[in-house]
């Protein structure tokens, strides 16, 4: 099997190349290389045999049809999508440009691509769509998203994916493209941007600066380790229904201080001060817009794929901490591209 994954060289994306490699599936990696991006997240793997790199945007629909008609793959997974909500407040343009021209001109060139294949290729061939819980809007102190949750959503990046889903889903339904499409939970893990909330708790504690908290930290979210989601991604790119949404969640809800203070837990047992870290909590201005609470419902996964996340809030935040304390080559490398806070309005 060789799958084509766009954007390969992000969080996710490499989280998925690197357990695809090591299953023995054939992938090409097709990444812009924007300021997220890196190829070192798949360092050692980028040297295997079943491993290509296409630099190109996938805005560039001669771009997209030449790395199709090149590499032959077997199934798209699209991850590519600008993501951080913050920049999504300060410049909404990219995010229009990228999750919604981006998607169309990438399910446009499948289509193309899907309907000049073999019979027994098309039996085979399917795009898998990778969405966000965020498209749902926001939770109140109780309930779950499910599949059949209305869209509501409330920043311009999950507008911006609302609308790639709603894309991939009308391609789906009029075109016949064999489309699956998964909604995740908040990710984290090792090789996460330092402008999101986890590595910039660890690197603000480790290097004895204010952490930042926005409001008062009673924001909900449900934490999925990136290693769990990216089995469940290929879960779901083999044994999805094709047409069918599959909404993946970590079973792991934290209130955004309770988290914080997870982790200063942690830096306090593997990287000591002369003070708890929990000490360098600051509450600052809340974006504008930020949904209370995101809780998946993930039980049609487990009920039709079989699968469910292996690793704990406590596991995975132990590993991660411990990455990030390991791996400060890493970011320091990137932390120049997350610039300041954004998203102030």
């Amino acid at each position: 099997m060789k799958i084509l994954v766009t954007g390969g060289a992000g969080f996710i994306g490499s989280a998925v190349i690197r357990r695809a490699l090591d299953q023995g599936i054939d992938v090409v990696n097709f990444d812009k290389l924007t300021y997220a991006a890196n190829l070192d997240n798949l360092a050692g793997y980028d040297e295997r045999k079943g491993y290509a790199f296409v630099k190109a945007d996938i805005c560039d629909a001669g771009a997209v049809r030449a790395a199709l008609e090149s590499h032959q793959p077997d199934a798209v997974m699209h991850l590519a999508a600008e993501s951080h909500v913050d920049r999504s407040i300060d410049g909404p343009g990219a995010f229009i440009e990228t999750n919604i021209v981006g998607t169309f001109t990438l399910l446009q060139e499948c289509r193309r691509y899907y309907e000049a294949l073999s019979v027994e290729r098309k039996n085979l061939f399917r795009f898998h769509h990778v969405s966000t819980d965020e498209v749902y809007g926001t939770l109140g102190a109780a309930g779950l998203f499910t599949e059949e949750t209305p869209y509501r959503p409330n920043s311009p990046y999950s507008a911006s994916k609302a609308s790639s889903d709603f894309l991939a889903r009308a391609w789906h339904e009029t075109f016949r493209l064999p489309v699956v499409t998964s909604n995740c939970s908040n990710n984290y893990g090792p090789y996460q941007f330092p402008e999101k909330l986890i590595p910039v708790v660890v690197i603000a504690a480790l290097e004895g600066k204010r952490i930042p908290v926005y409001g008062k930290g009673e924001n909900i979210r449900d934490w999925l380790f990136v290693e769990d989601h990216a089995d469940a991604l290929l879960t779901v790119l083999r044994q999805g229904l094709l047409g069918e949404t599959y909404n993946i969640g970590g079973c792991n809800e934290r209130r955004n201080i309770d988290l914080v203070r997870l982790i200063c837990g942690l830096m306090d047992e593997m990287a000591p001060k002369n003070h708890p870290h929990e000490d360098l909590i600051e509450f600052v201005k809340d974006r504008p817009g930020h949904d209370l609470r995101y809780a998946i419902d993930a039980t049609k996964i487990e009920r039709e794929l079989g699968w469910r996340p292996a690793v704990t809030v406590e596991e995975g935040m132990r590993q991660t901490v411990r990455w990030y304390l390991d791996n400060q080559t890493w970011w320091e490398k990137l932390r120049s591209r997350a610039g300041g806070r954004l998203g102030l309005g």
